[in-house]
């Protein structure tokens, strides 16, 4: 898609990351007939991917555990399945088969989850999922991928069909704005620097964070500091070498992410530096608490303390 003008960038790239998803997993499943879709009753994927190739599609209902089971069953029997699932659901209802019938064997399941973080605010707390990468960050064999918008997330499907073992990809809900406005390199477990500064660094993960982490560059920039951004859309395996990159000869680093502050983004950032340079990391996060609040998903993550405000107001504590 080189020289494509940004009106055709901007309609290739519209709409929502499972949009976009929906879209690439079909194109694909189209040329590949070892591609299935598993299903549970989340609306949308009937009326596309069941309609087009109904061979390929299985809806086994809101029964999220038999579905890894099945999809097991087809990696096992060499076909490429597509989990499709809400978060909460795939992290910690189904995860004891998603940890014994999947990762322990290492099958190429592809767990693709929508709703995570705070993106599934009009649910209320009991679809919201802040806790989903720190579960399976932890679990071996399992690659965990949060793509930064739309663009990583169809370079991300594209890339996963032939990634060795299971893969979670992890998107939201509603529309959040483009990252990248033009082609670039993107591969599962290399992190993309999207700005430079010589004072202090922000690594971000996930499309609302990310662009926090923009605005807080711009904010800081005109406060004269100097701010390296990092795209982390890859959790594990962690780009340790790009991450030392915008962390050593700076002040510190900010970490910025819609998942609570243990045990994700910012944990893996803190375990990286403190075994290979150390460094200061302050974590712009979900706080340790549930969210009670129903609401949007950028009032779900102001009401958490999750805003370019705190991004940069932790930056400048970096400093001082």
């Amino acid at each position: 898609m080189t020289g494509v003008s940004a009106a055709d960038w901007a309609v290739r790239y519209g709409g929502t990351t499972r949009d976009i998803y929906r879209r690439t997993l079909a194109e694909l499943a189209a040329a590949d007939r070892r591609i299935f879709c598993l299903d549970s009753d989340m609306g949308g994927l009937e009326d596309g991917f069941q309609a087009a190739l109904p061979d390929q599609y299985v809806d086994l209902g809101i029964a999220e555990a038999n579905m890894m089971g099945v999809a097991a069953g087809l990696a096992a029997a060499g076909k490429v399945p597509f989990v499709n699932t809400m978060a909460g659901f795939a992290s910690a209802r189904a995860l004891e088969q998603v940890k014994l019938d999947i990762a322990y064997h290492r099958l190429p399941v592809r767990i693709v989850v929508t709703h995570a973080g705070l993106s599934a605010g009009h649910y209320g707390p009991t679809h919201q999922s802040c806790e989903d990468v720190a579960i399976m960050r932890t679990i071996p064999n399992m690659t965990v991928v949060v793509p930064a918008d739309t663009f990583e997330t169809e370079r991300a499907i594209r890339a996963a069909v032939d990634w060795p073992g299971p893969i979670y990809v992890r998107l939201g809900r509603g529309p959040t704005p483009l990252v990248h406005e033009a082609e670039r390199d993107f591969r599962i477990g290399r992190a993309v620097p999207l700005r430079t500064g010589d004072d202090v660094a922000i690594v971000a993960t996930g499309p609302l964070p990310v662009t926090m982490a923009l605005a807080a560059h711009r904010e800081l920039a005109e406060r004269g500091v100097g701010a390296a951004v990092l795209d982390l859309h890859t959790i594990k395996p962690l780009d340790v070498e790009a991450l030392l990159a915008v962390a050593v000869g700076r002040s510190g680093v900010v970490t910025v992410e819609d998942h609570s502050a243990i045990g994700g983004t910012g944990a893996a950032v803190a375990e990286a530096l403190a075994e290979h340079a150390p460094a200061r990391v302050l974590r712009v996060g979900v706080p340790d608490r549930f969210c009670p609040d129903v609401g949007p998903h950028e009032y779900l993550l102001e009401r958490s303390g999750v805003t370019v405000e705190r991004v940069v107001e932790a930056a400048l504590r970096l400093l001082s």
